[in-house]
């Protein structure tokens, strides 16, 4: 083995290390693109935006994006279940904790696969504060 062979070992390792690692296919069917739907205003808070979900094996990295969140709060999201697509009718018991919004984003990895939590079946649900959980500020309806 050749100090040049050796030295590109080294130099690719270090590579790998910074850019994060090696990231391996999730799933064969899985684009890495995720599945995005929409997130509709509720009760005129003006939030809007998006719910990506991406497939990661038999869990799901849920992500929102909103805009409109007024500076400095923190608003709870979670996964209700409803088939409600206005979000209307939902079981106002979460079925999944999602992390806090905070300047408009929220990421979390759901112990749920993306089909069942696209079943339909949900609605993700983003809540004015902890101490008035009851007043919803954006919800979004997931579906195949």
């Amino acid at each position: 083995m050749t100090f040049r062979s050796i030295a590109f070992g080294l130099v690719a390792a270090g590579a790998l290390c910074f850019s994060g690692g090696v990231q391996a296919q999730i799933a064969p069917d899985d684009s890495g693109a995720g599945v995005q739907r929409g997130m509709l205003e509720e009760n005129n808070s003006g939030q809007v935006g998006s719910v990506t979900l991406f497939a990661r094996g038999n869990s799901t990295l849920v992500v929102i994006d909103i805009q409109g969140e007024p500076a400095g709060h923190r608003e709870p999201a979670h996964l209700h279940r409803g088939k409600s697509v206005t979000c209307e009718d939902i079981d106002p018991k979460p079925s999944f904790g999602l992390a806090d919004v905070v300047n408009g984003h929220s990421r979390t990895l759901v112990q749920a696969p993306s089909s069942r939590l696209l079943s339909g079946n949900y609605s993700v649900n983003v809540h004015i504060s902890a101490k008035n959980i009851a007043h919803y500020v954006s919800c979004g309806h997931l579906y195949q």
